[in-house]
């Protein structure tokens, strides 16, 4: 079995897993934030929304410094445009992640580097992990305690939560 194929339905459940969460944040709270060294609500999610771009960046590219930009935009003004901007993210890593013929370009290193200096150098399959799985379960996590917090009722996510079967 192609690596892709192995890959697709752990990305395609984490992504529906993230959106359905995306869904539930109040859009008239974007500034709330539950301290003050916190992300407000509307940073955290943007943020979520944008790290499906870094398994795109992987896919297209061999680096990436980030002393080059943010990898996304810093905030947007609505929930539609924080759910059009991971539909857009989602939809672009799923399609390259889709147009890997074979195990090669998942195989094959990627480097991230900040000001030139290497951060970490891995197969691009490690590196979508890290940068994108394992970075959107983190955060989904984080936004969960935030709408716990609002009193927004929390979707199923790996089973029931108190709110929902």
């Amino acid at each position: 079995m192609p690596l892709k194929d192995a890959l697709l339905p752990d990305v395609d459940r984490e992504l529906g897993a993230t959106r359905r969460l995306l869904e539930r944040v109040p859009g008239d709270r974007l500034a709330w934030r539950p301290h003050e060294k916190s992300m407000s609500l509307g940073q955290l999610a943007t943020h979520l929304a944008g790290i499906p771009r870094w398994g795109a960046l992987a896919m297209q590219t061999t680096e990436y410094d980030m002393a080059e930009g943010p990898a996304g935009p810093a905030s947007v003004a609505s929930l539609q445009e924080i759910l059009g901007l991971f539909d857009r993210n989602a939809g672009t890593m799923r399609g390259q992640l889709e147009q890997a013929g074979s195990d090669g370009p998942l195989l094959a290193r990627w480097t991230l580097t900040k000001d030139g200096q290497e951060v970490f150098s891995l197969p691009r399959v490690e590196a979508l992990r890290i940068l994108v799985m394992n970075h959107l379960i983190h955060h989904r996590g984080q936004l969960t305690v935030y709408l716990r917090l609002l009193g927004v009722p929390l979707p199923p996510t790996y089973g029931p939560t108190a709110d929902e079967p």
